[in-house]
């Protein structure tokens, strides 16, 4: 069974006497433990997927369900313990606290759920474990997106959504980065959703998502996966 279906979902956005359809009618499935890709140019409607998966937009129409559960009918508190116990949200901005180490940015989302990780262990599954008690000033660009992954998944979510994760990182940094998302994915058995406008990233994913004007135009599962290596950008 799908971990997260999509069940013809509208998404209309009202600008005074002006209605906007950011997504519409889209369908599609997600399997459990999947690295899909969300795939589409500049207001493609790609964005407001995620949103509307991680519970930070509400539908106009249609049913989204995730883990059977139908995320559309929640009310404003259960989206909330939705959005803090099941999802892990990862940006291409890393939103780190200045003044803390990369330890106790981690450790701020182990305050606002049931069952986390040591904030330790989820720098060392994302390859920082030397780097715990530097600034985010002393960090590199990918350290920093590397923290940022650690603090989601310290949450110990069910799914990580990760909108643009490389769009600010040189091909070399980008390939650590994905790494560490294909990592959580196939070693930890968590479904990692990622947005990008980037068609080069495809070949990594279990399963493509592609979007245009609002619209899904394709859905593909690959079942051969390509190496890291081989994707430049």
């Amino acid at each position: 069974m799908a971990d997260i279906i999509f069940n013809n979902v509208s998404k209309d956005y009202k600008m005074g006497e002006v209605s906007i359809r950011a997504a519409n009618q889209v369908s599609f499935r997600v399997g459990s433990g999947e690295l899909c890709i969300i795939l589409g140019p500049s207001g493609a409607g790609k964005t407001t997927v995620l949103n509307l998966l991680g519970g930070m937009e509400t539908a106009t129409s249609g049913k989204i369900l995730f883990a059977e559960q139908d995320i559309t009918t929640m009310n404003d508190l259960e989206l909330t313990d939705y959005r803090r116990y099941k999802i892990g949200f990862v940006f291409q901005f890393y939103n780190l606290i200045p003044n803390l180490t990369a330890v106790e940015n981690v450790e701020l989302a182990k305050q606002v759920c049931k069952s986390p990780l040591e904030p330790e262990e989820a720098l060392r599954i994302v390859g920082l474990k030397d780097r715990i008690h530097n600034f985010p000033a002393q960090l590199s660009g990918g350290e920093q997106q590397r923290v940022a992954i650690a603090r989601a998944v310290c949450k110990n979510p069910d799914l990580l959504l990760c909108d643009e994760p490389t769009g600010a990182l040189d091909t070399e940094t980008g390939k650590t980065i994905l790494g560490v998302l294909s990592d959580i994915s196939r070693k930890m058995g968590k479904t990692v959703i990622i947005v990008t406008h980037n068609s080069l990233l495809v070949p990594i994913a279990n399963r493509l998502i592609e979007m245009k004007n609002g619209k899904l135009v394709r859905e593909s599962v690959q079942e051969s996966l390509a190496d890291l290596e081989g994707i430049k950008w």
